[in-house]
Protein backbone atom coordinates (compact mmCIF):
# COMPACT_ATOMS: atom_id res chain seq x y z
CA UNK A 1 0.00 0.00 0.00
CA UNK A 2 2.75 2.65 0.68
CA UNK A 3 3.92 1.77 -2.60
CA UNK A 4 1.38 2.66 -4.31
CA UNK A 5 0.44 5.35 -2.05
CA UNK A 6 3.96 7.03 -3.26
CA UNK A 7 3.55 6.27 -6.94
CA UNK A 8 -0.48 8.21 -6.60
CA UNK A 9 1.47 11.00 -4.65
CA UNK A 10 4.39 11.59 -7.72
CA UNK A 11 1.88 11.25 -10.20
CA UNK A 12 -0.78 13.39 -8.72
CA UNK A 13 2.25 15.87 -7.94
CA UNK A 14 3.88 15.60 -11.29
CA UNK A 15 0.90 16.29 -13.44
CA UNK A 16 -0.30 18.72 -11.44
CA UNK A 17 2.86 21.08 -11.23
CA UNK A 18 3.33 20.80 -14.77
CA UNK A 19 -1.02 21.69 -15.40
CA UNK A 20 0.07 24.25 -13.27
CA UNK A 21 2.64 26.08 -14.98
CA UNK A 22 0.61 25.42 -18.19
CA UNK A 23 -2.04 27.34 -16.90
CA UNK A 24 0.23 30.49 -16.02
CA UNK A 25 2.01 30.24 -19.40
CA UNK A 26 -1.29 31.11 -21.19
CA UNK A 27 -3.24 32.73 -18.27
CA UNK A 28 -3.32 35.84 -20.38
CA UNK A 29 -4.05 34.08 -23.48
CA UNK A 30 -6.96 32.66 -22.27
CA UNK A 31 -8.39 34.97 -20.20
CA UNK A 32 -8.18 38.34 -22.72
CA UNK A 33 -11.61 38.59 -25.29
CA UNK A 34 -9.75 38.43 -28.39
CA UNK A 35 -10.22 35.61 -31.36
CA UNK A 36 -7.24 36.54 -33.20
CA UNK A 37 -3.54 37.08 -31.60
CA UNK A 38 -0.95 39.13 -33.97
CA UNK A 39 2.42 38.95 -33.30
CA UNK A 40 5.87 39.82 -34.67
CA UNK A 41 7.23 36.69 -36.98
CA UNK A 42 8.17 33.41 -35.35
CA UNK A 43 6.87 34.65 -31.75
CA UNK A 44 8.00 31.45 -30.01
CA UNK A 45 5.38 32.29 -26.81
CA UNK A 46 3.40 35.11 -25.04
CA UNK A 47 6.65 36.11 -23.00
CA UNK A 48 9.24 36.23 -25.66
CA UNK A 49 7.03 38.15 -28.54
CA UNK A 50 8.90 41.35 -29.82
CA UNK A 51 7.78 44.50 -31.53
CA UNK A 52 6.42 45.36 -35.06
CA UNK A 53 5.26 48.53 -36.76
CA UNK A 54 2.02 49.22 -35.28
CA UNK A 55 0.36 51.26 -38.15
CA UNK A 56 -0.50 47.09 -39.38
CA UNK A 57 -3.04 47.79 -37.06
CA UNK A 58 -4.48 49.75 -40.33
CA UNK A 59 -4.67 47.06 -42.34
CA UNK A 60 -5.95 44.44 -39.52
CA UNK A 61 -8.95 47.00 -39.09
CA UNK A 62 -9.68 46.85 -42.88
CA UNK A 63 -10.05 43.39 -43.17
CA UNK A 64 -13.45 41.50 -44.10
CA UNK A 65 -14.88 40.20 -40.44
CA UNK A 66 -13.01 42.22 -38.47
CA UNK A 67 -15.14 43.84 -35.48
CA UNK A 68 -12.26 46.03 -34.19
CA UNK A 69 -8.70 45.13 -33.33
CA UNK A 70 -6.87 47.19 -30.50
CA UNK A 71 -2.85 47.22 -29.95
CA UNK A 72 -1.67 45.36 -27.02
CA UNK A 73 1.80 45.55 -25.25
CA UNK A 74 3.79 42.62 -23.17
CA UNK A 75 7.38 44.11 -22.24
CA UNK A 76 9.77 43.48 -19.54
CA UNK A 77 10.74 46.05 -16.74
CA UNK A 78 11.97 46.63 -12.98
CA UNK A 79 10.45 47.81 -10.09
CA UNK A 80 11.82 48.91 -6.81
CA UNK A 81 11.08 47.06 -3.56
CA UNK A 82 9.80 49.18 -0.13
CA UNK A 83 12.81 47.11 1.50
CA UNK A 84 15.35 47.78 -1.27
CA UNK A 85 16.74 46.16 -4.69
CA UNK A 86 14.69 45.71 -7.67
CA UNK A 87 12.44 42.95 -8.56
CA UNK A 88 11.73 41.63 -12.40
CA UNK A 89 7.98 42.52 -13.69
CA UNK A 90 6.26 42.12 -16.58
CA UNK A 91 4.18 45.16 -17.76
CA UNK A 92 1.02 44.87 -19.54
CA UNK A 93 -0.46 47.73 -21.48
CA UNK A 94 -3.69 47.71 -22.92
CA UNK A 95 -6.62 49.72 -23.52
CA UNK A 96 -8.94 50.69 -20.67
CA UNK A 97 -11.20 51.94 -23.06
CA UNK A 98 -12.48 48.78 -23.98
CA UNK A 99 -10.75 46.48 -21.56
CA UNK A 100 -9.66 44.01 -23.87
CA UNK A 101 -6.40 42.47 -22.32
CA UNK A 102 -6.77 43.66 -19.01
CA UNK A 103 -7.14 42.36 -15.94
CA UNK A 104 -9.70 40.03 -14.44
CA UNK A 105 -10.73 38.25 -10.64
CA UNK A 106 -10.62 41.87 -9.48
CA UNK A 107 -10.54 41.86 -5.79
CA UNK A 108 -9.95 46.15 -5.79
CA UNK A 109 -11.37 48.77 -8.00
CA UNK A 110 -11.57 48.53 -11.77
CA UNK A 111 -9.73 47.35 -14.79
CA UNK A 112 -10.93 50.88 -16.32
CA UNK A 113 -8.94 53.03 -13.38
CA UNK A 114 -5.54 52.70 -14.97
CA UNK A 115 -6.88 55.96 -17.28
CA UNK A 116 -5.69 59.28 -16.88
CA UNK A 117 -2.34 58.64 -15.34
CA UNK A 118 0.34 56.04 -14.76
CA UNK A 119 -1.74 53.54 -12.52
CA UNK A 120 -1.15 50.05 -12.53
CA UNK A 121 -2.81 47.13 -11.13
CA UNK A 122 -0.88 44.07 -9.24
CA UNK A 123 -1.74 40.87 -8.14
CA UNK A 124 -1.84 40.10 -4.60
CA UNK A 125 0.30 37.51 -5.12
CA UNK A 126 3.19 39.97 -6.20
CA UNK A 127 3.43 40.68 -2.85
CA UNK A 128 5.92 37.50 -2.03
CA UNK A 129 8.20 39.16 -4.74
CA UNK A 130 7.78 43.08 -4.24
CA UNK A 131 6.54 43.29 -0.21
CA UNK A 132 3.44 44.67 0.70
CA UNK A 133 1.16 47.28 -0.84
CA UNK A 134 -2.20 48.84 -0.88
CA UNK A 135 -4.44 50.71 -2.85
CA UNK A 136 -2.90 54.30 -3.19
CA UNK A 137 0.74 53.04 -2.95
CA UNK A 138 2.72 54.75 -4.88
CA UNK A 139 5.73 52.40 -6.85
CA UNK A 140 8.75 53.06 -8.49
CA UNK A 141 8.95 51.23 -12.30
CA UNK A 142 11.64 51.69 -14.64
CA UNK A 143 12.75 54.81 -12.88
CA UNK A 144 8.99 56.42 -13.04
CA UNK A 145 6.50 56.96 -9.96
CA UNK A 146 2.85 54.95 -10.28
CA UNK A 147 0.29 54.61 -8.50
CA UNK A 148 -1.56 51.05 -7.67
CA UNK A 149 -5.29 51.44 -8.12
CA UNK A 150 -6.44 48.05 -8.30
CA UNK A 151 -5.72 44.47 -6.82
CA UNK A 152 -6.23 41.32 -8.47
CA UNK A 153 -6.12 37.77 -7.52
CA UNK A 154 -5.18 34.67 -8.98
CA UNK A 155 -3.17 35.77 -12.10
CA UNK A 156 0.44 34.52 -12.22
CA UNK A 157 2.84 34.46 -14.67
CA UNK A 158 4.90 30.94 -15.92
CA UNK A 159 8.17 33.35 -15.52
CA UNK A 160 7.15 33.72 -11.92
CA UNK A 161 7.80 37.73 -12.59
CA UNK A 162 4.67 39.81 -11.33
CA UNK A 163 2.58 41.02 -14.13
CA UNK A 164 1.77 45.08 -14.21
CA UNK A 165 -1.44 46.08 -16.05
CA UNK A 166 -1.49 49.66 -17.24
CA UNK A 167 -3.26 51.39 -19.71
CA UNK A 168 -1.57 51.09 -23.21
CA UNK A 169 -0.32 54.68 -23.04
CA UNK A 170 2.07 54.67 -19.54
CA UNK A 171 3.23 50.97 -20.74
CA UNK A 172 4.80 52.58 -23.62
CA UNK A 173 6.33 55.26 -21.50
CA UNK A 174 7.86 53.30 -18.92
CA UNK A 175 8.97 50.54 -21.44
CA UNK A 176 10.33 53.08 -24.23
CA UNK A 177 12.55 50.31 -26.23
CA UNK A 178 9.86 49.51 -27.42
CA UNK A 179 9.64 52.72 -29.48
CA UNK A 180 6.75 55.13 -29.97
CA UNK A 181 5.93 53.58 -33.47
CA UNK A 182 5.69 50.05 -32.79
CA UNK A 183 3.52 47.32 -30.61
CA UNK A 184 4.09 43.75 -29.35
CA UNK A 185 0.60 42.12 -29.90
CA UNK A 186 -2.43 43.11 -31.96
CA UNK A 187 -5.81 42.02 -30.59
CA UNK A 188 -8.72 41.51 -32.89
CA UNK A 189 -12.22 40.54 -32.23
CA UNK A 190 -14.23 39.38 -35.34
CA UNK A 191 -17.98 38.67 -36.40
CA UNK A 192 -19.08 36.11 -35.08
CA UNK A 193 -20.79 35.14 -37.82
CA UNK A 194 -17.88 34.94 -39.83
CA UNK A 195 -15.54 31.83 -39.99
CA UNK A 196 -12.62 33.07 -37.44
CA UNK A 197 -9.84 30.81 -39.53
CA UNK A 198 -11.20 32.37 -42.69
CA UNK A 199 -10.51 35.74 -40.89
CA UNK A 200 -7.20 34.72 -39.95
CA UNK A 201 -6.37 33.27 -43.15
CA UNK A 202 -7.41 37.08 -44.95
CA UNK A 203 -4.95 38.75 -42.34
CA UNK A 204 -2.10 36.81 -42.92
CA UNK A 205 -2.23 37.38 -46.98
CA UNK A 206 -3.04 41.30 -46.32
CA UNK A 207 -0.29 41.42 -43.15
CA UNK A 208 3.42 40.90 -43.66
CA UNK A 209 6.31 39.64 -41.64
CA UNK A 210 4.00 39.26 -38.51
CA UNK A 211 2.25 35.93 -37.70
CA UNK A 212 -1.06 35.51 -37.05
CA UNK A 213 -2.93 33.02 -34.60
CA UNK A 214 -6.51 32.38 -33.44
CA UNK A 215 -6.65 32.83 -29.71
CA UNK A 216 -6.57 28.87 -29.29
CA UNK A 217 -3.44 28.20 -31.57
CA UNK A 218 -1.23 31.36 -29.79
CA UNK A 219 -2.36 29.51 -26.43
CA UNK A 220 -1.22 26.13 -27.68
CA UNK A 221 1.75 27.36 -29.36
CA UNK A 222 2.75 28.84 -25.79
CA UNK A 223 2.14 25.98 -23.74
CA UNK A 224 4.08 23.43 -26.68
CA UNK A 225 7.21 25.62 -26.55
CA UNK A 226 7.79 25.40 -22.92
CA UNK A 227 6.38 21.39 -23.29
CA UNK A 228 8.19 20.42 -26.05
CA UNK A 229 11.15 22.41 -27.16
CA UNK A 230 12.53 23.28 -23.72
CA UNK A 231 12.28 19.68 -22.40
CA UNK A 232 10.15 20.42 -19.39
CA UNK A 233 7.30 18.51 -20.22
CA UNK A 234 9.50 15.56 -20.68
CA UNK A 235 11.09 16.16 -17.45
CA UNK A 236 7.42 16.06 -15.72
CA UNK A 237 6.81 12.63 -18.05
CA UNK A 238 9.73 10.76 -17.28
CA UNK A 239 9.29 10.96 -13.50
CA UNK A 240 5.31 10.65 -13.92
CA UNK A 241 6.39 7.41 -15.37
CA UNK A 242 9.03 6.57 -12.67
CA UNK A 243 6.31 6.93 -10.38
CA UNK A 244 4.11 4.08 -12.11
CA UNK A 245 6.74 2.00 -12.94
CA UNK A 246 8.02 1.94 -9.07
CA UNK A 247 4.42 1.48 -8.01
CA UNK A 248 4.45 -1.77 -10.58
CA UNK A 249 7.32 -2.73 -9.12
CA UNK A 250 6.86 -2.86 -5.38
CA UNK A 251 3.18 -4.32 -5.71
CA UNK A 252 4.08 -7.00 -7.71
CA UNK A 253 7.14 -7.69 -5.17
CA UNK A 254 4.75 -7.53 -2.53
CA UNK A 255 1.39 -9.97 -4.12
CA UNK A 256 4.10 -12.10 -5.68
CA UNK A 257 5.59 -13.03 -1.60
CA UNK A 258 2.54 -12.75 0.01
CA UNK A 259 1.93 -15.84 -3.11
CA UNK A 260 4.87 -17.52 -1.82
CA UNK A 261 4.09 -17.80 1.50
CA UNK A 262 0.59 -19.12 1.04
CA UNK A 263 1.41 -21.42 -1.41
CA UNK A 264 -0.16 -24.33 0.82
CA UNK A 265 -3.24 -22.61 1.22
CA UNK A 266 -3.55 -21.78 -2.66
CA UNK A 267 -3.06 -25.68 -3.44
CA UNK A 268 -5.52 -26.48 -0.71
CA UNK A 269 -8.14 -24.69 -2.97
CA UNK A 270 -6.59 -26.37 -6.05
CA UNK A 271 -7.20 -29.48 -4.32
CA UNK A 272 -10.93 -28.89 -3.45
CA UNK A 273 -11.95 -28.39 -6.84
CA UNK A 274 -10.79 -24.33 -7.22
CA UNK A 275 -10.43 -23.35 -10.53
CA UNK A 276 -7.44 -20.76 -12.51
CA UNK A 277 -10.56 -18.52 -12.56
CA UNK A 278 -10.81 -18.63 -8.71
CA UNK A 279 -7.35 -18.25 -7.73
CA UNK A 280 -7.15 -15.13 -10.39
CA UNK A 281 -10.11 -13.53 -8.60
CA UNK A 282 -8.45 -13.60 -5.02
CA UNK A 283 -5.31 -12.25 -6.44
CA UNK A 284 -7.14 -9.74 -8.50
CA UNK A 285 -8.90 -9.22 -5.16
CA UNK A 286 -5.99 -8.17 -2.97
CA UNK A 287 -4.18 -6.01 -6.14
CA UNK A 288 -7.43 -4.18 -6.36
CA UNK A 289 -7.47 -3.28 -2.39
CA UNK A 290 -4.09 -2.35 -2.39
CA UNK A 291 -4.96 0.09 -5.47
CA UNK A 292 -8.42 1.52 -3.82
CA UNK A 293 -6.35 1.95 -0.03
CA UNK A 294 -3.31 3.29 -1.88
CA UNK A 295 -5.03 5.72 -4.18
CA UNK A 296 -7.15 7.36 -1.41
CA UNK A 297 -4.19 7.58 0.79
CA UNK A 298 -1.98 9.32 -1.90
CA UNK A 299 -5.38 11.35 -2.52
CA UNK A 300 -5.51 13.00 0.89
CA UNK A 301 -1.58 13.57 0.42
CA UNK A 302 -1.86 15.00 -2.28
CA UNK A 303 -4.38 17.91 -1.25
CA UNK A 304 -2.20 19.03 1.51
CA UNK A 305 0.57 19.28 -1.14
CA UNK A 306 -1.55 21.38 -3.06
CA UNK A 307 -1.96 23.84 -0.07
CA UNK A 308 1.41 24.06 0.58
CA UNK A 309 2.98 24.26 -2.72
CA UNK A 310 0.39 27.64 -3.36
CA UNK A 311 2.10 29.04 -0.06
CA UNK A 312 5.42 29.19 -2.19
CA UNK A 313 3.68 31.89 -4.90
CA UNK A 314 3.42 28.34 -7.69
CA UNK A 315 -0.01 26.39 -8.84
CA UNK A 316 -0.67 22.67 -8.52
CA UNK A 317 -4.19 21.75 -10.66
CA UNK A 318 -5.69 18.59 -10.16
CA UNK A 319 -8.80 18.69 -12.20
CA UNK A 320 -11.50 16.13 -12.46
CA UNK A 321 -10.67 14.29 -15.48
CA UNK A 322 -6.92 13.87 -13.72
CA UNK A 323 -8.43 12.80 -10.35
CA UNK A 324 -10.25 9.95 -12.50
CA UNK A 325 -7.49 9.15 -14.59
CA UNK A 326 -5.33 8.48 -11.68
CA UNK A 327 -7.53 6.20 -9.81
CA UNK A 328 -8.25 3.76 -13.07
CA UNK A 329 -4.10 4.10 -13.79
CA UNK A 330 -3.33 2.89 -10.21
CA UNK A 331 -6.35 -0.40 -10.81
CA UNK A 332 -4.47 -1.02 -13.78
CA UNK A 333 -0.78 -0.53 -11.98
CA UNK A 334 -1.67 -3.07 -9.77
CA UNK A 335 -3.43 -5.80 -11.74
CA UNK A 336 -0.79 -5.62 -13.89
CA UNK A 337 1.58 -6.26 -11.12
CA UNK A 338 -0.12 -9.02 -10.43
CA UNK A 339 0.38 -11.21 -13.35
CA UNK A 340 3.38 -12.66 -11.92
CA UNK A 341 1.43 -14.22 -8.88
CA UNK A 342 -1.18 -15.53 -10.75
CA UNK A 343 1.21 -17.60 -13.03
CA UNK A 344 2.87 -18.84 -9.92
CA UNK A 345 -0.01 -20.14 -8.03
CA UNK A 346 -2.21 -21.50 -10.92
CA UNK A 347 1.00 -23.31 -11.65
CA UNK A 348 0.72 -24.84 -8.14
CA UNK A 349 0.56 -28.75 -7.82
CA UNK A 350 -2.37 -29.72 -5.21
CA UNK A 351 -0.40 -32.74 -3.58
CA UNK A 352 1.35 -30.00 -2.09
CA UNK A 353 -0.57 -30.01 0.90
CA UNK A 354 0.27 -33.18 1.59
CA UNK A 355 3.97 -33.04 1.82
CA UNK A 356 5.43 -32.25 5.39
Amino acid sequence: MIGVTFSVVLIFAQVGIYLGFMHNASVVIDNTDADIWITSKNTPNFDWAQAFPETKINLARETKGVLHAEKFILAWGVMKRMEGGTEQIEIIGFNPNTGMGGPWNMKEGKSSDVKGGKHIILDESAEKKIGKFYIGDEREVMNQKVKVIGITTGIKSFTTAPFIFTSYDTAKSLASYIGQDSTVFILVKTDPAEDVHDIVQRLKERLKGVDVYTSRQFSNRTRWYWTVETGMGMGFLMTAFMGFAIGIVIVGQTIYTSTIEHLREYGTLKAIGANNLFIYKIIFEQAIVNAVIGYIVGFVITQFLIKGYEKTGLAMIIPNYLIVTVFFLTILMCVFASFISIRKATKIDPAIVFKV
